[in-house]
C-alpha cells in the first residue's frame, strides 16, 4: 500500500511540474507580449531601501520612451533629477547644486533596470529560474509575484550583490513592483502606481542642459 501511495506522489509530481513550467513561460510571455509593443510610459513611484540604517523611502513620477529614454523626477523628501537621453545620463541634486553624468552603456545603478521594459525584455532571459513565489503574498491578493535569480536585468557589477528580483504583475500584464534584493539583506524597493501608455512624449523631457554655476562632474553618479 505504501509503495502504491509512493509511486502516485511521483506520477503526480512528474505531471504537476511541466505544468506549473509551462504556466509561468505563458505568464512571462504576456508580460514580455505587453511592454515590448509599448513606446513610452508614465507612473508615479515610491522607492524603498531597508538596509542598514532607517528605512528610505522617496517619491516621485517616473517617465519612459523608446529607445533607452528615462526621467525619474523625486519630489520627496527631496527635489533631485534622474534623467536618460538614450545615450547619457545625469543624475542633480538642486540643493547640493550637484551633477554627475556618465554614459548609459557605463551605467551601474538600481534604477536602470526599469528602462529595459521598453526594450527586447525577455523575463526568462532575464531572470534565471523565474518562478511564483508562493512563501510570500503580493501586495495586492489579485496580482502574481515572480522571482528570479537576475542574469541581465541588473547592471553587471551590481548583479553580484542583487541575490534575487521578484516581479509583482497585475492580471493585465503590467508590472506594479519590482524589489531587488541582495545577498546581505538589504532590498531596493520600486512600487508604481497609475501607470499610462503610449503617450505622445517630447525628446525634450528626456534632455538636460546644466544650470549656470553648477559643475558636471563624469563618471560616477549618486545613490
Amino acid at each position: 500500500m505504501n509503495l502504491r501511495f509512493f509511486f502516485c506522489w511521483l506520477l503526480l509530481v512528474a505531471i504537476t511540474i511541466p505544468a506549473q513550467a509551462e504556466d509561468i513561460r505563458q505568464f512571462a510571455r504576456a508580460v514580455d507580449d505587453h511592454y515590448n509593443h509599448l513606446r513610452s510610459l508614465e507612473s508615479d513611484f515610491t522607492e524603498i531601501y531597508r538596509g542598514d540604517g532607517p528605512e528610505r523611502v522617496e517619491s516621485g513620477t517616473l517617465w519612459l520612451k523608446k529607445p533607452r529614454k528615462m526621467r525619474w523626477e523625486y519630489r520627496s523628501p527631496n527635489e533631485k533629477l534622474f534623467i536618460s537621453d538614450g545615450q547619457d545620463v545625469w543624475f542633480y541634486l538642486p540643493a547640493e547644486r550637484q551633477l554627475r553624468k556618465t554614459a548609459l552603456r557605463k551605467l551601474d545603478d538600481v534604477r536602470s533596470p526599469v528602462v529595459f521594459l521598453l526594450g527586447k525584455t525577455k523575463l526568462e532571459n532575464e531572470l534565471r529560474g523565474l518562478s511564483k513565489a508562493v512563501d510570500q503574498s503580493p501586495l495586492d491578493p489579485a496580482n502574481t509575484l515572480l522571482r528570479g535569480v537576475p542574469q541581465g536585468v541588473v547592471p553587471q557589477s551590481a548583479a553580484a550583490q542583487v541575490s534575487e528580483v521578484q516581479l509583482e504583475i497585475t492580471p493585465s500584464d503590467q508590472i506594479v513592483r519590482i524589489v531587488l534584493m541582495e545577498a546581505d539583506g538589504a532590498t531596493t524597493e520600486f512600487r508604481f502606481a497609475g501607470w499610462k501608455e503610449n503617450l505622445e512624449l517630447s525628446d525634450t523631457r528626456f534632455q538636460f542642459s546644466p544650470p549656470p554655476g553648477v559643475e558636471t562632474v563624469e563618471g560616477v553618479l549618486g545613490p
